[in-house]
């Protein structure tokens, strides 16, 4: 019996040593998702104060029809600043996974570079057909990552 309680101690000590480490690295991913590593800007920051204003400002600029080089010129900037965003948000360790990853590489980045491209050629439709693929990186991500209130 006595040789049986040598093990098992090790065992639990096993087991309690992988929770511990999972539970540590659960929490450090999760804490990635709201700030970067080094930089103090959290994401809920980042998109209040960037993303969210620049994405409704494409899309009312899109759905008003731009008539001047101007509000070309001012399309093509909102869209690069959600363009530059992707990056920023893959860097200093704020990305936790596949999902903010595809959203912000494939979606966000791709349907941005789209609407740019789009602009660029005076193509309204063009531009908000890229803009929806570019607002399908919202979904799927807050999906899984934004805190349900």
């Amino acid at each position: 019996m006595l040789n049986m309680i040598k093990p098992f101690k090790q065992t639990v000590a096993i087991l309690a040593c992988v929770a511990v480490a999972g539970f540590y690295f659960t929490q450090t991913s999760t804490a990635q998702v709201k700030k970067g590593k080094k930089q103090p800007l959290t994401t809920a920051q980042w998109m209040s104060g960037v993303v969210k204003p620049n994405c409704g400002a494409l899309k009312k600029g899109l759905d008003a029809g731009p008539k001047s080089d101007d509000d070309w010129d001012k399309l093509a900037m909102y869209a690069a600043i959600l363009n530059e965003s992707s990056y920023v948000l893959m860097a200093d360790g704020r990305c936790p996974d596949g999902t903010w990853a595809k959203a912000s590489t494939k979606s966000l980045r791709g349907g941005s570079a789209g609407v740019l491209k789009a602009i660029d050629a005076r193509d309204v439709d063009g531009a908000k057909a890229a803009f929806k693929q570019l607002t399908s990186s919202c979904a799927g991500c807050h999906k899984a990552h934004k805190p349900k209130k």
